[in-house]
């Protein structure tokens, strides 16, 4: 029974890759964020574009 035990209890205090892990989820929750942001401000970009379009077409 400890030849099960004793390796379980060695993966268990393992902390060899917690920064690795911690880093991604770092990085995915800023990812989502910068995707929200753009997500929410492309109806405005959209707009300004058309409009300096329209003054450029209405310039020549």
């Amino acid at each position: 029974m400890s030849t099960l035990i004793t390796p379980l209890l060695q993966l268990r205090d393992d902390e060899q890759g917690v920064t690795s892990i911690e880093y991604g989820l770092i990085a995915a929750v800023v990812s989502v964020g910068i995707i929200g942001a753009i997500s929410a401000f492309t109806g405005s970009l959209n707009n300004l574009w058309g409009m300096i379009t329209d003054t450029v077409l209405a310039a020549i």
